[in-house]
């Protein structure tokens, strides 16, 4: 049977284990302890919950504007955020120029040099970005100063390499690097910047206010597929005639909207450097030449529209003229009487000088002032040539000038002053910034609309039956004038050094595009028969621009032909002169010249 236990109060006294009492009491401690370091835990994460709960509540006052105290902070840092530089785009908005996030090294001198010896810190450097100068890297580290460019513009791989060295002092700064997609095609148009990101040339350094310091969107009138067609032309001619260089510019004659502007030789704006020298010459403004026998379609302009000669009328070319020390004298010359039609169409100079003198210096200085000739082009572009021209404007200069010597003006400007001889004779101030849709453009007259269905017919003849036969495009009715010019070398002009162009509009029954190109110092070849005139170098390069752009813009070649030009109702009929029986009068101070 088994026997009761005894209650707690029946336990003996000495039944009772010391060691089991002490053991009982630190247990109790211990928990007090825990209690003890619970409270207080908890007491100190309530105190960090009341100071983040005060801190929101002040971060989430209004301030003065209504807004939120931390929008303050965060507008005023996005302010302070550099402005991200705006695109360059074409007239399609296709983009020639953008800047894409890039990280350049720096180095702190005083934290560098406490990493080790700065010759070692180089070499190492060096092992990654070996185009370093080690000198002046060197130099750098030793001079104690808190900020120090290392390399610019890193390669993401680069930044890597880099950060995998753990160097000491040495840090990366967000910045943008400029690019230009399209290379060397739009150069001299676009320009480039600086390792800064500052505009140094072309429309990057004209709009840097709206690029750089608004990060505004700059459209362009430029066609980037004419602007192709016409850098691809040019390259072309310039390697097979062996030219020092080439210009040429593609031009709505309606809105002065420039559609294509090219220089060659050129660079890429992507890499600057090759920019120094002849490469970052652009001849098509800021060069000045003497144009040669394009300056004729002005003198003819402005005889007719001053009523000074009539279509019908003409002088004689028989002879040369010679007057004081100089002789004008006619390249291949008929040695007849010719009409005013014939003149241009030949190119006579002999005639041409006549026609000026009728028309007098005054008035010529005059028309010339109109058409943009005498004055820098108002182009967007920092690379502006001035025209060269004599200051005592007598009756040589006169004569000369009438066609094309004796002047230097920029190919842009000759351009220009075409489109106003065929779109009604409205001269419109060449731009490179597309034209709103809804944009109202306006000009200034400069001719007679009677005077300029003349000149259209005239250049039509020119190209149809004179020396720019070589221009001409079936169907297209390309109207023109080829120059040729001698240039200058110590003082006398060189023969064999030529400057030679052709200036083109189409369709001459509803001019659209003027077209010019210039080929600087060409070469004869055996297909050129040896020449490098502008007949016979430039005016296949205008025809070859025309034949690409007409189909680009939806200009349909008139399937009638050329044959439909016969009739006297065609607007490109030139009435018959009625022979060497009318003669415009000559002026009384080229009487006393023999000619």
């Amino acid at each position: 049977m088994n026997r009761p236990m005894p209650l707690q109060s029946e336990i003996p006294f000495e039944a009772l284990d010391p060691k089991r009492i002490r053991m009982d009491g630190a247990r109790k401690q211990a928990l007090e302890q825990g209690r003890t370091r619970l409270l207080v835990t908890g007491v100190m994460f309530a105190l960090a919950f009341v100071v983040l709960g005060g801190r929101l509540v002040e971060l989430t006052r209004h301030g003065k504007e209504g807004a939120p105290s931390w929008q303050h902070m965060a507008s005023a840092a996005s302010k302070n955020q550099p402005v991200v530089r705006g695109d360059v785009v074409d007239r399609f908005g296709h983009i020639l120029a953008t800047s894409l996030p890039t990280q350049s090294l720096y180095v702190d001198s005083r934290e560098a040099i406490e990493g080790g010896k700065a010759e070692d810190t180089v070499d190492l450097l060096m092992t990654v970005l070996p185009s370093l100068n080690r000198k002046q890297l060197i130099d750098k580290i030793n001079n104690g100063s808190r900020f120090e460019w290392v390399e610019r513009n890193l390669t993401p791989d680069q930044v890597w390499a880099v950060n995998r060295l753990g160097l000491l002092g040495f840090g990366f700064r967000r910045e943008e690097r400029r690019v230009y997609p399209y290379g060397p095609t739009f150069a001299h148009v676009i320009g480039y910047t600086d390792v800064d990101g500052r505009g140094i040339s072309g429309v990057e350094h004209t709009f840097e206010g709206k690029l750089g310091n608004q990060g505004e969107v700059v459209e362009l009138s430029i066609d980037m597929r004419v602007q192709a067609v016409l850098h691809d032309e040019l390259s072309k001619a310039k390697e097979r005639f062996s030219a020092t260089g080439a210009a040429g510019v593609v031009m709505d004659v309606n809105s002065g909207e420039i559609i294509a502007m090219a220089s060659l030789p050129d660079f890429d704006p992507n890499k600057p450097a090759g920019s120094l020298g002849d490469r970052g010459f652009n001849r098509a403004t800021m060069g000045v030449y003497e144009m040669g026998s394009t300056f004729k379609l002005f003198t003819t302009a402005m005889a007719l529209d001053t009523g000074t000669v009539g279509l019908t009328d003409g002088y004689d070319t028989s002879e040369p003229i010679h007057i004081a020390r100089f002789t004008i004298n006619d390249f291949h010359g008929k040695k007849r009487w010719l009409s005013v039609p014939e003149i241009l169409t030949y190119s006579s100079n002999i005639g041409t000088a006549k026609m000026a003198m009728d028309v007098g210096a005054v008035k010529q200085k005059d028309y010339l002032t109109r058409f943009g000739l005498l004055g820098p082009s108002n182009i967007e572009l920092p690379e502006v040539g001035s025209p060269l021209y004599p200051v005592r404007w007598g009756d040589i200069s006169t004569m000369t000038i009438s066609y094309g010597h004796g002047i230097a003006v920029s190919p842009l400007q000759i351009a220009a002053g075409v489109s106003s001889l065929v779109n009604g004779g409205v001269m419109m101030t060449p731009t490179l910034i597309k034209r709103s849709a809804d944009e109202e453009v306006s000009g200034e007259r400069v001719l007679k609309a009677k005077t300029s269905e003349m000149m259209r017919a005239l250049m039509r003849q020119v190209v149809r039956d004179g020396t720019g036969k070589n221009a001409d495009v079936q169907g297209y009715l390309v109207g023109g004038k080829t120059g040729t010019a001698e240039k200058q070398a110590g003082g006398r002009y060189e023969k064999s050094n030529l400057v030679s162009s052709f200036v083109g509009a189409f369709p001459m029954t509803q001019p659209r595009f003027v077209v010019l190109a210039l080929l600087d110092e060409p070469k004869g070849i055996k297909e050129s028969l040896g020449y490098a005139t502008g007949g016979w170098v430039a005016a296949p390069v205008v025809k070859d621009i025309i034949e690409r752009l007409g189909p680009l813009y939806g200009l349909i070649a008139d399937p009638r032909g050329d044959k439909a030009e016969d009739a006297k109702d065609h607007p490109m009929h030139v009435p018959l002169s009625n022979g060497p029986k009318r003669t415009a009068r000559v002026g009384a101070s080229v009487q006393h010249a023999a000619y």
